[in-house]
């Protein structure tokens, strides 16, 4: 009898099942009217009418974005991580290696002769770190003259120094305006790539850690797991990541400065309230929306959207900035939703010109004038024509501002990108300032005493809540934590590291795994862990390697490496040249690792006296001041680095080594699969796992796509 509960590789699992299907081929059930993308005819006459009436666009620019409308999206990603690894995957974009890698003419609409493809900078995004191609996510997985650009996105997503992303979901966080001290929630997260950008923002200041956080927050518990996977890839110590519903998010308590003894309400310094939405503006990268389409989809969001944003207000500090943003192009869904906060809110909040925050990007002004509809595709000037049966569908608050409300909030500061403007999806983006307490706001309650606990007696039971179960505990260190000791000494960590940082996820039993947060986190779990639902947080910074040759029982972590590499001491500490380095990653036989004398002699010198263990290994190029720092391992005749495989390709590729042989062609791995089945090598492997992995994760994106509203990434 097999075990219950075992884990299963959802990729494999996906792929057997797929061969399943084919072998028995079984007919769709009755009603299942689903259509490949390719199939769908892109016309919906109730889509155009609604919009052509609402005046979405000039009326001689309609033919154009209605054609823009139907035509796939291209691609778009930005570069991430530090800032000498960024730089150097920028040569790299713009050097004849990435030319290399677009090694094809295709024919652009509108042009006779075929024309080479390159990389579109950005030039609103902060560093010019964003970019566009002029092919799709279809053109870079099925074409084979692209397999290499294809691998160079995989590799370089997995490891973190990419992210893709349709460039307008890029906007948000940019005019946000996060600063490494801002308190920062995202309201409505997942699947997390505009978090990440938040957490890069957070993180601007690379020689110490942020004195602020990211809460990143979403109403699904399992898409709440795709923000976990975006936090790992980032390896921050600043995020908690939080399922709650966002129009009743909890308020948070935290230590006031003032008196430590007591706690005072948490005022976010910047929120992101990215809201559910019909998705309209995401018809180029999802077709079946054609299909769906009503007047009625946008009619029933206005009310959660509105509760989303007020709750996002309430939260929001004084002088705070918040942003509001959907991916539908429905007034009803937008300035209908920011005039009814603006009415009840009486001054305390107004919009904001961000313009100048993005240099180069055409769009077109918030309206200022637009229609309700009801189902049945009769518009309305005033609520009073509404029928009764319709009152329900058709609410006062959707109707426009009056001739003195159009000067009094200045809609027209609101950001509507059209798809035809800079050939990307549609977005809809409004940014917010909070000068004095909303109305509804109470005034802050007497700070509680209150002191967090140290130590638990014993570990609680999982009680039974809404989406699941509550997440195993978050055990902070104490003074007097047993293995802390010896992680101090054998690492040397300075007396400045405060060990408090640093939890597990049990109470009994061996410590697993150490992770570590800042000291704000820390402070928001402890005092607030039974109030609200955390799902996860910290940088995984120490693991458990019982090895009989090491006198700490923890080895150090690649993933919370940065974080605590500036309180590491000497001793455990090599600077390694650059061919050294190259040489450890190139080895991608954990069981057979380089040999202390295949290195330079300014790396034997250092190792000699090394003691085996876990180590830092430095590189640091003086000229174009990229700095690199990894996990090390110091065997008894033997140096290696603990470096996941998309990681060494990732710092290969920047430190300009050879790794073609990672750049392994797909399509022939299909047509020789039989042949070479018995013969593949462990490098073949890797990648062919990562491959797959990539494909499973794009269908499964497109699924996630096809049946969820809201603004969902690339």
């Amino acid at each position: 009898m097999g075990r219950k509960n075992r884990n299963v590789n959802k990729f494999a699992q996906r792929k057997r099942d797929r061969k399943e299907q084919e072998k028995n081929p079984q007919e769709k059930p009755n009603g299942d009217n689903r259509k490949a993308y390719e199939d769908i005819v892109r016309e919906n006459a109730a889509f155009e009418e609604y919009y052509k009436m609402q005046k979405i666009c000039p009326e001689e620019q309609w033919p154009v974005f209605m054609q823009t409308l139907k035509e796939n999206l291209p691609t778009a990603f930005r570069i991430t991580g530090s800032k000498g690894e960024a730089d150097a995957l920028m040569k790299i974009v713009n050097s004849d290696y990435f030319s290399q890698l677009l090694n094809i003419k295709l024919k652009i609409d509108g042009k006779d002769e075929e024309e080479e493809i390159k990389p579109v900078n950005l030039p609103w995004y902060p560093g010019g770190f964003a970019w566009q191609l002029r092919l799709t996510r279809m053109d870079i997985r099925r074409n084979e003259a692209l397999y290499r650009l294809h691998n160079f996105l995989v590799a370089e997503t997995a490891a973190g120094g990419v992210s893709r992303q349709e460039q307008v979901s890029m906007i948000p966080p940019v005019v946000l305006d996060v600063k490494p001290h801002h308190k920062v929630l995202d309201m409505c997260a997942a699947p997390g790539s505009k978090t990440a950008q938040l957490i890069e923002f957070l993180h601007a200041d690379e020689d110490k850690m942020p004195t602020g956080f990211v809460m990143a927050n979403d109403v699904d518990n399992s898409r709440c797991y795709m923000l976990v996977h975006q936090a790992k890839r980032l390896n921050s110590p600043c995020i908690v990541i939080t399922n709650h519903d966002s129009a009743f998010m909890p308020s948070i308590e935290v230590t006031d400065e003032q008196d430590p003894s007591k706690t005072k309400p948490l005022k976010f310094d910047r929120i992101l309230c990215d809201v559910p939405c019909s998705g309209d503006a995401t018809l180029r990268k999802n077709p079946d929306i054609w299909l769906k389409w009503s007047t009625g989809n946008g009619n029933n969001l206005h009310g959660v959207q509105y509760r989303i944003l007020r709750r996002g207000c309430t939260l929001l500090a004084a002088g705070g900035r918040l942003v509001y943003s959907t991916c539908s192009f429905n007034p009803l869904e937008n300035e209908a939703v920011l005039l009814r906060l603006l009415r009840e809110a009486g001054g305390a909040v107004h919009l904001c010109d961000v313009t100048h925050m993005l240099p180069g990007l055409e769009f077109a002004k918030g309206m200022t004038h637009w229609r309700p509809a009801s189902k049945d595709m009769v518009f309305y000037d005033k609520y009073e024509d509404v029928p009764e049966k319709w009152q329900t569908v058709v609410r006062p608050q959707m109707f426009p501002p009056t001739a003195e409300e159009i000067e009094k909030y200045q809609l027209e500061k609101c950001i509507r990108i059209l798809p035809h403007q800079q050939d990307t999806g549609g977005f809809f983006v409004a940014v917010l300032e909070k000068t004095a307490n909303l109305p509804w706001e109470k005034e802050d309650a007497e700070p509680q005493l209150e002191q967090p606990q140290e130590v638990k007696s014993a570990p609680p039971q999982k009680r039974r809540r809404m989406g699941g179960y509550r997440e195993d505990p978050f055990v902070f260190f104490g003074n007097d934590e047993d293995v802390f000791p010896s992680i101090k000494s054998y690492y040397d960590l300075k007396d400045d590291f405060d060990p408090k940082c640093l939890l597990t996820r049990c109470h009994v039993g061996k410590k697993k795994n150490i992770y570590l947060v800042s000291p704000v986190v820390r402070d928001v779990v402890q005092r607030n862990e039974r109030n609200i639902k955390i799902i996860n947080t910290g940088v995984k910074t120490f693991v458990r390697c019982d090895n009989k040759n090491m006198t700490c029982p923890f080895r150090l972590s690649q993933e919370g490496l940065l974080s605590i590499a500036q309180y590491i001491g000497p001793k455990r500490r090599i600077e390694i040249l650059k061919d050294d380095l190259i040489l450890v990653l190139q080895c991608d036989n954990p069981s057979n690792p380089p040999d202390i004398k295949l290195f330079s002699e300014h790396t034997q010198n250092l190792v000699k006296d090394l003691a085996t263990g876990s180590c830092v290994l430095e590189y640091r190029d003086r000229e174009s001041k990229l700095e690199l720092t990894l996990v090390g391992w110091r065997g008894v005749h033997s140096l290696r680095a603990y470096t996941a495989a998309p990681d060494a390709v990732h710092y290969l590729r920047i430190l300009g080594a050879d790794i073609s042989k990672y750049d392994v062609n797909k399509f022939k791995l299909v047509e020789n699969a039989d042949a070479q089945t018995s013969e593949t090598t462990e490098t073949d492997v890797i990648l062919n796992e990562n491959l797959e992995e990539e494909v499973g994760t794009i269908e499964e994106e497109k699924n996630t796509e096809t049946t969820t509203t809201g603004c969902s990434e690339i």
